[in-house]
């Protein structure tokens, strides 16, 4: 079976820590969202408009992408609008996920470009 490998940078790790002490139902969410989002999309190729690409930062060998559609049961009567939002890379040849930042909307509008930028200077 095509597998997907994750890793997760060190500034994604304590913005899911922060995250996860507001809403305690994050850690076991985000695994259902790695199966139930990533891996229906880069596997499966199935498209449930879950997951967006970041303009501006895809080439053939990494793509930035957004997960729009996060189900949060800690953020009760909201479904897949949850308002979390997942940013990452992928490396669609070797299927490896980097996890780059996690937010809630409520309290930041959009990704943080600049740290998208820093991780991509790695290639």
């Amino acid at each position: 079976m095509n597998q997907i490998s994750y890793a997760e940078t060190n500034e994604f790790q304590k913005d899911f820590k922060k995250l996860s002490k507001k809403y305690r139902s994050l850690a076991n969410d985000f695994e259902l969202a790695k199966v139930a989002t990533i891996e229906l999309y880069h596997i499966h190729q199935i498209n449930n408009a879950s997951i967006f690409q970041i303009q501006g930062f895809c080439t053939d060998e990494i793509q930035i992408c957004k997960i729009k559609k996060f189900a949060c049961l800690a953020l009760g009567g909201r479904g897949s609008s949850s308002g979390i939002r997942v940013i990452y890379a992928i490396q669609p040849k070797v299927k490896k996920v980097v996890f780059i930042e996690i937010y809630f909307k409520g309290n930041q509008e959009n990704e943080n470009r600049e740290r998208i930028k820093e991780y991509l200077k790695q290639f």
